[in-house]
């Protein structure tokens, strides 16, 4: 029986998998697009793959690629989706198969317990408010019992929690083999398992870290696979192109400062110059976040070398941090931790002057302020070549898969992204009854997305749908702005509760949602993809505008005045085509399961006034479409009889 053959009967009425799962029906889709991963598989050729909701993409990659018996890679968008397929699906798969097979779940370093770390905090000089040493002990109590140091596992002290940065390494503080704790440490563990695996589960930032080798230690991962998956492959060109860039930003800075004044301390106290250098690039990372005023801006960086102030600023942190650098290396003989303090001052040195001198024409250069932080970066303009060279040096088959990658049922926009120019590509679409479970309403009358009243007139719009729907609503922005100023309308006029993006961490407001059962939540990027909320908790989901990305942002100004000079089309190339995917996506958090119904409002009226709209209608599931509120009202009616 060969590879298909095999899958195929695995996922069959009589299969493995219908012997587990109590209610089991084998999905065509599903079965035909894990036929495909195999062939891709069997014949070392690459693939592109989108599966709409509900085809059960991840049971259709997984099962060939377990039963090939090679060594696999799969790569997922976001740390929950790794821990998702890796506690829930790889087990249940491996009692399905019935074989033993060896898989591993690896995470980038942040995500470990460092033990070295965390005792250098409890013993350090300078001190911790009573909240911090109290997170910090409970951190020690956990050590002791933990098997895996994954920060995740430890529900007393949030994943969020400012804290843990005490108790991880980052790759510029890390000791490596030189670390006392080098034979316990966590991180080491898990890529020792994982590279003992058949199967290795991991996310795009680490697969993109080991890709750029970034790490001391990386890109030990990619040269011995011989498949790679890549799910949620719709985000892997950003991911990708962050991490071809250089960053330096105030938190690596001030870790360097707090690190050596540390090491200060304990092996250096008779070094006061050590101290000051510490102290002073401390002060002017202060001093250089006020320079740029109070707004959170991101920013060209001719905006920079057209401000005196900021100019005068960069060459001051340029000076404290040089010499902070001559400091540590008169005291590097001290200490395996003085030493590395100079390595990464050396290394921060650098790549400040990578930033300010670089005139190559290959990189964006471009700023951004946070509340308390700064970053300045260097992008690719584009990463097609790149990826291309990567892909060929290796012999892996690589399958890319979502349940968004086409636009107007084409690949180009994705291909050409990442410069992937030979694999087969297939589309399935979502198994559910669309026309039947969901109503897609765009009303007469909409006010044009840059009209001052435009956020005011469209909520008029949206409430008569939310009280239609009772609540029970995903309200999607594309800007914070517009979100912040909904939400003031809306908590005087709307009875149902209301949850704002911003007031609490996501994953609470998320179960708020779910238990309330009649909430309207209000979100902006990070809700448009990723979420999973099936039943009755979520039965609208409305849009303010097409999601086009801001003309204003650096990058893309940068990559858009490109393509221009190359004579092409930058809005029907790229502008177009990505703000398709991520209408999609938004789309996609309506109907999420066969027993879901559902309404989606989108009110951006040059969806119909515009050329380009057949392409974002082309692209959509076929739901009925109406333009009557009446219809809305009768949908959610017939759901109560």
């Amino acid at each position: 029986m060969d590879s298909q053959d095999k899958v195929q009967a695995f996922f069959s009425a009589e299969g493995s998998l219908a012997k587990i799962i109590d209610g089991y029906l084998p999905r065509v889709a599903q079965t035909e697009m894990a036929a495909a991963v195999a062939q891709s598989i069997d014949d070392n050729e690459h693939l592109i793959v989108e599966a709409g909701t509900g085809t059960g993409k991840t049971f259709a990659y997984l099962v060939p690629a377990i039963l090939s018996g090679k060594k696999v890679i799969v790569s997922t968008g976001t740390k929950n989706l790794q821990d998702q397929l890796f506690n829930k699906d790889v087990p249940l798969l491996r009692k399905a198969i019935g074989k033993p097979f060896a898989a591993a779940l690896l995470k980038g370093r942040a995500n470990y317990l460092c033990t070295y770390r965390l005792e250098l905090a409890i013993h350090s000089n300078l001190g911790f408010s009573r909240v911090d040493a109290s997170d910090l002990a409970k951190i020690k109590k956990w050590s002791k019992s933990t098997r895996t140091g994954d920060v995740a596992d430890m529900h007393e002290v949030m994943e969020s929690n400012p804290i843990w940065a005490q108790a991880t390494s980052t790759r510029e503080n890390c000791l490596g083999q030189e670390c006392p704790e080098y034979d316990k440490c966590f991180l080491m563990k898990a890529r020792k398992k994982a590279q003992e695996a058949n199967l290795i589960v991991v996310n795009h930032h680490l697969l993109c870290a080991d890709w750029s080798i970034r790490e001391t230690g990386f890109g030990e991962l990619l040269p011995n696979a011989e498949v790679v998956i890549i799910d949620e492959a719709h985000q892997l060109a950003d991911v990708a192109s962050n991490f071809l860039g250089i960053s330096l930003g105030s938190k690596q800075l001030s870790d360097l400062s707090k690190d050596s004044l540390q090491e200060f301390f304990k092996d250096a106290a008779d070094m006061p110059d050590l101290r000051a250098a510490s102290e002073n690039l401390e002060h002017e990372i202060k001093d250089m976040r006020l320079a740029f005023g109070l707004d959170m801006t991101r920013g060209d960086w001719k905006d920079i070398e057209n401000n005196p102030k900021l100019m005068d600023g960069l060459a001051r942190l340029q000076e404290h941090l040089d010499d902070l650098a001559d400091q540590l290396e008169i005291a590097s003989v001290r200490s395996k931790g003085l030493e590395s303090c100079f390595k990464r001052a050396e290394a921060l040195e650098e790549q400040f002057k990578l930033i300010m001198q670089d005139k190559s024409g290959k990189w964006v250069r471009w700023y951004e302020t946070h509340r308390k932080s700064f970053t300045f970066s260097l992008t690719p303009l584009d990463i097609a070549s790149e990826f291309r060279s990567f892909m060929t040096q290796h012999s892996a088959s690589w399958v890319f898969t979502s349940a968004t990658l086409s636009v107007d049922h084409k690949f180009d926009h994705f291909s050409r992204n990442l410069g992937i120019s030979k694999a087969k590509s297939y589309r399935w679409d979502s198994p559910f009854d669309f026309p039947k479970q969901s109503l897609f309403y765009h009303p007469k009358g909409l006010p044009q997305p840059n009209s001052p009243d435009f956020v005011a007139e469209i909520v008029k719009v949206a409430i008569p749908v939310i009280n239609a729907s009772k609540g029970r609503t995903f309200f999607l922005f594309t800007s914070h702005r517009a979100l912040q100023a909904a939400a003031k309308i809306l908590d005087k006029q709307i009875k149902y509760p209301l949850l704002v993006q911003g007031d609490k961490p996501k994953a609470i407001l998320l179960d708020d949602f779910k238990q309330k059962g009649n909430a309207v939540l209000l979100g902006t990027s990070s809700f448009w993809e990723g979420i999973d909320v099936r039943g009755d908790a979520l039965s609208t989901v409305i849009i303010d505008k097409l999601p086009f990305s801001s003309p204003g942002d650096p990058v893309l100004k940068a990559r858009l005045d490109a393509m221009e000079k190359q004579g092409r089309k930058p809005f029907m190339e790229y502008q177009l085509p990505t703000a398709v995917i991520a209408l999609r996506q938004g789309i996609g958090r309506l109907i999420r399961d066969v027993n879901d119904r559902g309404v989606l409002l989108l009110c951006d009226p040059r969806l119909l006034k515009k050329s380009y709209g057949h392409m974002f209608l082309n692209s959509v599931p076929a739901m009925r479409r109406t333009r009557d509120i009446a219809d809305v009202e009768a949908f959610f009616t017939e759901e109560e009889k």
